[in-house]
């Protein structure tokens, strides 16, 4: 769910100005899961512009207490909200852990790294929702560890039916800057995409999995 609509949409200017998020119906991504998709979206390269890294960090940790007041940790999910998530609990000046997809094969074989310890309440931090299943199986290990978690706060979502399934089922509540509504609408009032571009995007979305097979 998006909170604030000028933040969407303008969340979603900046990620089409510094081609964080990429449209190319014509020649389609191909996803880790296979599927062909007209989008393809790396919110990483967003802390490579300082102005833009700061504006993000800035929304994200006002939206983080607005929702849920001050939590005792942020908690980043790997590798993509690493960054993100440290800036934000920089800011908000707390605690700061990240969860990795599966724990290390040696050492001390964590999942969570940094001082987690029971109870504290926890908002998770994720640069990007397409299915939800990394991001919510970072949200078991930390359930796991008896964090008491808040809720979750991501850059963008692709709004995928899917995903709001797979939240419902864990209860767990999710807000994020900007979605794939407010992007398309931007590009299409930019001159982004043409009007034929659009028609493929809105097909895709309506079916990612099965879409140009």
């Amino acid at each position: 769910m998006v909170l604030d609509k000028n933040t969407a949409k303008k969340t979603a200017e900046l990620l089409l100005q510094i081609n964080a998020i990429k449209l190319d119906p014509e020649n389609p991504f191909i996803w880790a899961s296979g599927w062909k998709s007209p989008i393809y979206c790396d919110n990483r390269i967003i802390l490579s512009y300082p102005p833009i890294r700061n504006f993000v960090r800035e929304e994200m940790a006002k939206q983080v207490e607005t929702l849920y007041g001050k939590p005792d940790i942020i908690a980043g999910v790997a590798t993509g909200a690493i960054g993100i998530g440290a800036l934000v609990a920089d800011y908000l000046g707390l605690p700061f852990i990240y969860v990795r997809p599966e724990p290390k094969s040696h050492g001390r074989q964590n999942q969570i790294e940094g001082l987690l310890e029971q109870g504290q309440s926890v908002v998770v931090i994720e640069d990007l929702i397409s299915t939800g299943k990394s991001s919510l199986n970072a949200v078991d290990a930390l359930a796991a560890a008896g964090a008491n978690i808040k809720g979750m706060l991501a850059i963008f979502t692709y709004g995928f039916d899917v995903a709001t399934k797979n939240f419902e089922k864990k209860e767990l509540e999710l807000h994020t800057l900007s979605d794939y509504a407010h992007l398309i609408a931007q590009a299409s009032e930019t001159g982004y995409i043409k009007e034929e571009q659009m028609t493929t995007l809105l097909e895709w979305r309506k079916d990612p999995s099965q879409w140009n097979q």
